[in-house]
């Protein structure tokens, strides 16, 4: 295995609030990582770094060969068109149908005509959208909304995909739809992180590490005995 992500020493602070917590942890191509932890415990800071949203204030990020202490705004850019990223709250625009959400995705790498058509609908009839792609996204269940946006975070075959909380605001049952396709595209050999506190997503994933994050700091890594403090479910976990 290769290491894709590596984070050194890595602190960031929200003011007075440290967010990331001298974070020391490398993420290998082809793992399928789970971010663990409650809310506000440093998830979503953590996937930032990944995508350099946030620089941390000390140690660095290592990110294929993009390191967080030397970067070009050039740099970033095309970090980011070799990634996927998926939030919880989608981020669809919403005068474009779905097709053009997705197409878009290809066409800020200059992308055109042909090309983009195919990719587009290929990806659209694999997560059974195609039937939606003139769609807009009030139109569409949250759902096919969160469909959509994996579907513009893979149509440009990305190394690595990052997914906040993507199952965060739904049903059980489409829950567990969205982790298959997360499932699939690991499958496929695409190294996979992502952020929740939804335990009860994890034994539908064979293999896989679990990261849980607390207070900025990483207390449980099931790569290493030496990184544990236990892995531990508070009430609000349970419930989400």
């Amino acid at each position: 295995m290769k290491e894709i992500v590596l984070f050194y020493d890595v602190s960031t602070s929200y003011g007075s609030w440290k967010a990331l917590d001298h974070v020391t942890v490398s993420i290998e191509k082809g793992e399928f990582v789970f971010l663990l932890g409650p809310t506000g415990s440093g998830k979503t800071t953590f996937l930032r770094h990944i995508y350099f949203d946030l620089i941390p204030d000390e140690g660095f990020v290592q990110v294929l060969e993009y390191n967080s202490s030397s970067l070009s705004r050039k740099d970033i850019l095309e970090l980011r068109r070799r990634i996927g990223i998926v939030f919880q709250d989608f981020r669809l625009l919403s005068d474009r149908t779905v097709y053009e959400n997705v197409a878009l995705a290809l066409e800020v790498m200059g992308y055109r005509g042909a090309r983009v058509r195919e990719k587009v609908r290929e990806v659209l009839t694999d997560l059974g959208l195609i039937s939606r792609m003139n769609h807009y996204p009030h139109e569409l269940s949250g759902g096919e909304r969160q469909r959509v946006a994996l579907a513009r975070a893979i149509v440009r075959d990305p190394i690595l995909l990052l997914a906040d909380e993507p199952t965060g605001n739904l049903d059980p049952s489409t829950a567990h739809e969205i982790l298959e396709i997360l499932k699939d595209v690991h499958f496929q050999g695409v190294t996979v992180v992502m952020a929740t506190h939804n335990y009860t997503l994890l034994p539908q994933v064979e293999e896989k590490r679990l990261l849980r994050i607390e207070r900025g700091r990483i207390v449980y890594d099931s790569r290493s005995s030496e990184v544990s403090e236990g892995l531990t479910v508070s009430p609000e976990e349970e419930e989400g």
